[in-house]
């Protein structure tokens, strides 16, 4: 396997496929999943000449399952680390429901010279959890319940949550298990105290600070019928870059990088051209 090792000893498993020369993509994934969750992406950005770089998240996937440095700064820093040792450059950060919280502070804190755009997806910024700065934000309650479910019976837990991942759960969806099935099998790859940790991480974190600092173009992509992290996120987050675009899609659910790979794919292709 292809791996770099951080300060703390932890291996981060990536993908590097396509030209070394081509301009760099690099995907973050979202909770609780891997690099494997951008594979529609990856397969149609390679064949449009780009090189396409994705990685596990620690504790997620097969990097390595660490007792500490499940954080949103561990996590930029990983990625700094990945970035350096592959010396990319005018990189296209790209990043889904956790992994834009990632992509987020990663660029703020240490891809300003390196990056050349950054695209968030249902992703989690500026934050998840209510509070009275952010009152479009869902209660501590809920990501409570995320916590005890996932520590009663995470296999059971995995299995049911790409209903509304997905939008399965809406009238004439039709559920497909083989996608529901990976999803299942890229939660499980990861480890479970990883995993518990990171919805703190993701929940709580506040990236406000982060997406003001930035100073490259930030294009803002969010289904409407999002019932993992609502569409007020995207808005709010397009409310607070310096350069940012924002694109909604009405009915489509958190997965559609997924559920609607060739439409996304294709805008995506168009935004990052612009």
């Amino acid at each position: 396997m292809t791996t770099i090792r951080t300060e703390d000893g932890t291996e981060i498993f990536y993908k590097d496929w396509g030209p070394r020369n081509g301009q760099p993509i690099v995907f973050h994934h979202g909770w609780p999943l891997s690099a494997d969750d951008w594979d529609a992406q990856m397969l149609f950005f390679v064949g449009k000449g780009y090189r396409v770089v994705a990685h596990d998240r620690r504790g997620h996937g097969r990097s390595s399952q660490t007792a500490g440095g499940h954080d949103m700064d561990t996590y930029a820093a990983d990625v700094a680390a990945l970035v350096a040792a592959l010396d990319l450059r005018d990189a296209i950060h790209v990043g889904h429901s956790t992994g834009g919280g990632e992509a987020t502070r990663y660029v703020a804190r240490h891809g300003q010279t390196r990056a050349a755009k950054l695209v968030l997806i249902g992703a989690v910024p500026p934050t998840l959890v209510k509070s009275p700065s952010y009152p479009d934000g869902a209660p501590l309650e809920v990501f409570n319940g995320l916590r005890a479910a996932l520590a009663a019976n995470r296999a059971d837990f995995y299995w049911t949550f790409p209903i509304p991942f997905y939008g399965y759960n809406r009238e004439g969806a039709v559920l497909n298990e083989a996608v529901r099935a990976n999803w299942w099998r890229q939660a499980m790859m990861g480890a479970a105290n990883g995993q518990y940790l990171c919805i703190k991480a993701f929940s709580e974190t506040d990236f406000a600070a982060d997406l003001q600092a930035i100073a490259v173009p930030v294009v803002i992509l969010h289904g409407e019928d999002d019932q993992i992290v609502p569409v007020s996120n995207a808005r709010n987050t397009a409310g607070l870059v310096k350069r940012g675009t924002l694109r909604t899609y009405p009915g489509l659910p958190h997965g559609m990088c997924t559920t609607h790979a060739d439409l996304i794919n294709a805008d995506l292709l168009d935004l990052i051209k612009a």
